[in-house]
């Protein structure tokens, strides 16, 4: 099974030059804990919950702070033509929760979370959760 047949194609995004209480706002809006940031049709980085907790909160700045302040730049991804078990055996292994899955000409199409991987192939999914958990991790898009 590929990535695109279980993945979500509803995908919320925000703009770099939103504020963190707008993408705290569309990641409750999708009960997500990361919204990808795009500009121009591109994908530019990532804020999670855990950017806007460290980065704002942590650091006492406005809720108002632009996203590109405290967004992840390095952006994680996969392409939508990749195996379940492909794409869940890169977010063990980078330790992540959520992707966003681009086509071959790298436009956003959906994005893909360890539940959709879960019920695309409960062994993929079962890894994917195990690596995600694991303590530790070199990334911060968690």
């Amino acid at each position: 099974m590929n990535v695109r047949d279980c993945m979500t194609t509803e995908v919320h995004l925000c703009a770099p030059g939103d504020s963190v209480r707008d993408a705290a706002n569309a990641m409750r809006s999708a009960d997500a804990g990361s919204i990808p940031v795009g500009e121009n049709d591109r994908l530019v980085g990532m804020i999670t919950d855990r950017d806007i907790a460290l980065r704002v909160v942590g650091d006492g700045l406005d809720p108002e702070t632009p996203v590109r302040d405290v967004m992840s730049d390095e952006i994680l991804y996969c392409f939508d033509d990749e195996t379940v078990e492909d794409v869940a055996r890169q977010m063990a292994d980078l330790q992540v929760r959520r992707m966003p899955v681009v086509n071959r000409e790298k436009r956003l199409v959906g994005i893909v979370s360890l539940g959709d991987l879960a019920q695309g192939s409960t062994t993929a999914g079962q890894a994917a959760l195990r690596g995600v958990s694991a303590p530790g991790g070199a990334h911060r898009q968690h």
